[in-house]
């Protein structure tokens, strides 16, 4: 636990303590305060308002801002993690303090997985602006987030393993935005085979459907088992392959 909390306050302060964070803060406010902004004017000039979506019903779920976050921030929050850690030797000192592999592994991840919440923190204000407008359903909000927050940690994990097998930030950065991509062709492959065990899984990995539901207040069992498997896999392979660098 000692070595957890160390990596991640190491991680946490490297990522807040340069530019990089605060860039990507003032970016992801303007981004959303844009499409906020666009989806209201949108519904007030809508003659026949949808009784299923909402205006947050769009923002959370249905607007290319959830997606377009993912394929920006997670790449750039990990490529870092341990390619450059590689490239300026820094992990030799990293792997032989007294610290077991996973709490390296789950540190770095964790600090990631921190700075992405935060980066998401001032979109709350949104629907207390709507609220003095319009009543909000704060368990549609709720899911919202916990499916934004699920899907990202997934995308974080996937990035922590592509800067462990990378050789530097950019390889690592092209590699998670590559299989961000790939999930997303995958989710929009749905709409163009016939039904299936292949278009199943499509919708299952689809982003867009995932966020659409968790906007409706929709929490799938599935949806949860994905994006803990999402999780957990790459970050067992990174430990994996960051334990055979200590001995090797």
């Amino acid at each position: 636990m000692i070595g957890f909390c160390a990596t991640f306050r190491r991680e946490f302060a490297s990522l807040w303590l340069s530019p990089l964070a605060w860039i990507l803060l003032f970016a992801l406010v303007v981004l959303q305060g844009a499409v906020f902004v666009s989806i209201v004017a949108n519904f007030a000039a809508t003659t026949e308002p949808s009784l299923n979506v909402g205006p947050l019903q769009a923002f959370y779920g249905q607007s290319v801002l959830v997606p377009l976050t993912y394929m920006f921030l997670c790449p750039v929050l990990t490529m870092r993690s341990f390619a450059e850690e590689r490239r300026s030797g820094t992990i030799e000192n990293l792997l032989s303090a007294p610290i077991g592999i996973p709490a390296i592994v789950l540190g770095k991840f964790a600090a990631a997985l921190a700075t992405f919440a935060i980066l998401w923190l001032p979109s709350v204000a949104y629907p207390l602006i709507l609220r003095q407008v319009v009543d909000i359903d704060w368990h549609t909000v709720a899911t919202s987030y916990l499916g934004i927050c699920g899907l990202g940690a997934g995308f974080l994990a996937i990035g922590i393993f592509c800067s462990v097998v990378a050789r530097g930030q950019f390889i690592a950065l092209v590699l998670t935005t590559s299989v961000f991509l790939l999930f997303l062709f995958l989710g929009t492959a749905q709409y163009a085979v016939d039904d299936g065990r292949l278009r199943l899984l499509c919708d299952q990995v689809a982003i867009q459907s995932q966020l659409a539901e968790m906007s409706q207040g929709i929490i799938s069992l599935r949806r949860v088992a994905f994006d803990a498997t999402l999780v957990a896999l790459p970050l067992f392979l990174s430990t994996r392959v960051v334990g055979s660098w200590r001995w090797s």
